[in-house]
């Protein structure tokens, strides 16, 4: 085989061999981001001193003032 051709076909096994290094790499530190992200949401949820349903109900409001044409399946008043 043409020498040239050879190097260049090394040189394509190595490059493919750092991408799929680089991806995996990549699959990682977004998976660990994913974690660090997720670690502070519950820190945040854990900070709000009140009962898991009134969160619920919290969280429902807040996600019917950012939808349009939010419509909720249930009733969302706080019943004391």
């Amino acid at each position: 085989m043409n020498p040239r051709i050879e190097k260049i076909t090394e040189t394509i096994a190595k490059t493919k061999r750092k991408i799929a290094d680089s991806q995996a790499r990549l699959r990682e530190l977004e998976r660990q981001k994913i974690e660090l992200e997720n670690a502070d949401i519950l820190a945040t949820v854990r900070s709000i001193d009140v009962p898991p349903d009134e969160l619920k109900l919290l969280i429902q409001r807040l996600q019917h003032q950012a939808i349009p044409n939010f419509e909720p399946e249930e009733d969302l008043t706080l019943e004391e």
